[in-house]
């Protein structure tokens, strides 16, 4: 990897682990579902005009989006809503060692014996992170985002080969304008009457949305997948999963006030050794 890819893979986990954090207040006032689908219309507004349509890739982008975007993000931004922002940026780095496992299943990527030992400690540090007080209780939201880390996981599976053959913000644009408005559409029928959120969001909500709709999701996604195509991902995950971490928990802990137990950074250091482990083993082929 050149620096150059390496600086802009940097960049992801900066802007993804505060967007991730900084979402939870947003969700007081606009529901998770709805919340994420005008992160994706947003995005979609801002970058679709700039593109021509991908002919010829409609359905397996839509596929893409349905699991990587739709399926996902409502799945992991339920989870955050029930959940401490500082354990969740924690949980879903089990995204990692899903990535593994779907490789070998769909892929038939063989992992290495330290990438199937960095899994087991990395579900080790789950086991003892959700141990914490803080999420006594709170089994959905732990289960919603680690069942949503292993979707993200399946869902790059499915955007991976997408990411070399379309302009990488051209296809952050055609997922978001798939999911985004599928995600509000479901908003309303869960969540209620969509207007009434929208009426008493407060100005606070309006500017998290706007800044992970028209600044995170174009830079983050557009930086991943332009790397993403350029690189294999065992070269790029290390830059982006280990970033997020350090964000995260500061994000928490200075913006949202939060105190994370001694349980939760013994198991969240658990977890990061494990993904070390995984993501600093390189596969006999390019994976996902």
């Amino acid at each position: 990897m050149t620096l150059k890819d390496s600086l802009i893979a940097a960049l992801v986990p900066i802007f993804l682990g505060f967007g991730f954090v900084i979402a939870k207040p947003a969700m007081e006032y606009l529901p998770p579902f709805l919340l994420m689908g005008l992160r994706f219309t947003f995005v979609a507004l801002l970058l679709v005009w700039w593109f021509p349509i991908p002919k010829g890739y409609l359905k397996r982008i839509f596929f893409a989006s349905l699991i990587a975007n739709t399926i996902q993000y409502s799945i992991t931004y339920t989870g955050l809503d029930l959940i401490d922002a500082s354990a969740a940026v924690l949980l879903v780095q089990t995204e990692v060692p899903f990535g593994v496992l779907f490789a070998f299943f769909m892929l038939k990527e063989k992992p290495t014996v330290r990438a199937l030992i960095g899994i087991a400690i990395a579900f080790i540090g789950v086991y003892i992170l959700t141990g914490s007080p803080n999420l006594d209780g709170k089994i959905l939201g732990v289960s919603l985002t680690i069942i949503g880390s292993a979707v993200w996981a399946l869902g790059q599976v499915l955007v991976k080969p997408l990411s070399k053959e379309i302009n990488p913000l051209a296809l952050v644009a055609w997922l978001g304008l798939f999911s985004g408005p599928i995600l509000i559409g479901l908003s309303a029928i869960f969540d209620g009457n969509t207007i009434n959120y929208f009426k008493n969001a407060s100005f606070e909500s309006w500017i998290i949305a706007i800044y992970l709709g028209f600044i995170m999701q174009p830079i983050t996604y557009g930086c991943f997948y332009y790397v993403l195509k350029r690189n294999p991902l065992y070269k790029v995950l290390p830059i982006v999963t280990m970033g997020i971490p350090p964000t995260g928990l500061l994000a928490a802990i200075f913006l949202l006030g939060e105190e994370p137990t001694k349980e939760l950074f013994v198991g969240g250091a658990i977890i990061i050794i494990g993904v070390i482990l995984i993501v600093f083993t390189k596969p006999k082929k390019d994976s996902f």
